[in-house]
């Protein structure tokens, strides 16, 4: 199997591990902050943390990006993942949670990797096997078991579609970004952390919130460079290498990363749920990351810029300079029809009948 798709699955994972313990960080935060605020620079510090990284990795190297640049098609993709992910879902969440038990919103939350899936099996097509589907479920049913807070009040109202909704919204930018991953991923999310929090920001100023003090803001900044910059920068990799539905059912063990940090900060000791969760998040990341799909299968001819390697069958062209590694450049494949392990990663996007 190439190397990317071998990485993939940690990739996805350290992702989650990123957003999840953003949760628990959060609340030293929301007693200084509003919380519309708060989204918009945990955003901001994604796109700024990316762009000041990006700037001086390219002040210091020498050499060329061995990552693919946007062109004006992906731009269409970038701008439905932003407005779709980045703009609308959180609106929708927003106002939605006020109308919403705890309880419940929390539950709602998890059917993002379900959504995710749904969108990318009818959609766009992806194989989603019978074995992926499992996996997903007990993650999904792992994390609705973390959410579950007996404590508090249930019910079923407008904004809990509303937070369904929403869901479907992230769904819809997972797959978009799917779209585009084999590109640059530090320029995708830089974008998408920028506008999505600009727009945040105006939002926020007018619902007449105001600014913390600056010590707060830096905070909320740098966190928002790890748990949603670096995070999502991650997810966009190992979109590259397992697809929408496999890389989201990954992602959403984030709770679990939460959980075990707020036990450090907090010393909040996990209850006899978690004994429930915990196992189910371990065999369905297992049913993931050991799954298996093999089948004879046809590679249109197709020109297109990612980076690559010359470790796979996929990338077989030569150079002049024999010691070039992984790299970027415009390159064409061949129609090739043969039988190996894959997934659905940038190359293996075909349909099942």
């Amino acid at each position: 199997m190439a190397k990317s798709n071998i990485l993939s699955p940690i990739f996805a994972l350290l992702a989650a591990i990123l957003f999840g313990i953003s949760a628990p960080l959060s609340k030293f935060l929301l007693g200084e902050i509003d919380p519309v605020i708060l989204a918009a620079l945990l955003y901001l510090g994604s796109g700024l943390g990316l762009l000041i990284f990006k700037t001086l990795n390219s002040l210091f190297r020498s050499r060329e990006s061995i990552e693919a640049g946007l062109i004006q098609k992906d731009l269409l993709w970038l701008a439905g993942a932003t407005l779709a992910g980045g703009v609308i879902a959180p609106i929708i969440l927003l106002y939605s949670l006020d109308a919403t038990p705890a309880a419940t919103a929390s539950l709602l939350l998890n059917f993002e990797s379900v959504a995710t899936t749904i969108i990318a099996s009818i959609v766009f097509k992806e194989a989603v096997s019978r074995r992926t589907w499992w996996a997903i479920i007990l993650i999904t049913t792992a994390s609705i078991v973390l959410s579950i807070n007996f404590d508090l009040n249930w019910g079923l109202s407008i904004g809990a579609i509303g937070i369904i909704a929403a869901c479907f919204f992230w769904g819809i930018d997972n797959n978009l970004t799917r779209n585009i991953s084999s590109k640059d991923p530090i320029i995708i999310v830089t974008i998408k952390g920028l506008a999505a929090g600009a727009f945040s920001l105006i939002l926020a100023f007018i619902l007449g919130q105001k600014l913390p003090a600056w010590e707060t803001i830096i905070k909320a900044l740098l966190l928002g460079s790890l748990s949603y910059g670096l995070s999502i920068t991650l997810f966009v990799l190992a979109l590259r290498g397992l697809g929408a539905a496999r890389t989201s059912a990954l992602f959403s063990t984030s709770p679990l990363s939460g959980l075990i940090l707020s036990f450090v900060i907090f010393r909040e000791m996990p209850g006899n749920l978690f004994l429930i969760a915990f196992p189910l998040m371990i065999l369905g990341t297992f049913l993931l990351v050991d799954e298996e799909h093999n089948h004879m299968h046809v590679h249109e001819r197709i020109s297109h810029e990612h980076a690559h390697s010359h470790d796979d069958q996929h990338h077989n062209h030569t150079h002049d300079d024999s010691k070039i590694k992984h790299h970027s450049h415009l390159h064409e494949h061949e129609t090739i029809e043969h039988n190996h392990q894959h997934l659905p990663d940038t190359h293996h996007r075909h349909t099942h009948s």
